[in-house]
């Protein structure tokens, strides 16, 4: 059977046996558990396969050299974003014109009635 890994590369299972360090059927339904997935015995073995080759292709991001690289956890430069906080003199909108914008309100306990979520 012939596999597409990444979308570039064709192998078949004896061949990608022999590059990588195939995922076990355990991993890989630990994986599944951890992703919340319930998956089939077929597709345990078609994602052993393919999980074990998205491994093995990043992998070699190992042999890249690294000396001298400072670590970053973003790469735009930009600095806290925000705007500040700016206390207002009057309120943006008065709490009964809000209540009267929505269908269903009760004036008296200045509420919103909503349906029911839980039985």
């Amino acid at each position: 059977m012939l596999y597409n890994i990444l979308g570039s590369l064709l192998v078949t299972d004896a061949f990608l046996v022999y590059l990588i360090d195939m995922l076990t059927r355990e991993q890989v339904l630990h994986i599944a558990k951890l992703a919340r997935l319930g998956i089939s015995d077929a597709e345990v073995e078609k994602f052993q396969v393919q999980l074990s080759g998205i491994i093995s292709y990043i992998d070699k991001l190992n042999e890249v050299n690294t000396d001298g690289v400072e670590p970053t956890a973003q790469v735009t430069g930009l600095l806290n974003c925000l705007r500040t906080d700016e206390v207002l003199s009057e309120p943006l909108a008065n709490a009964d014109d809000l209540l009267s914008s929505s269908r269903n309100n009760d004036a008296a306990t200045h509420s919103i009635l909503v349906p029911n979520v839980f039985e």
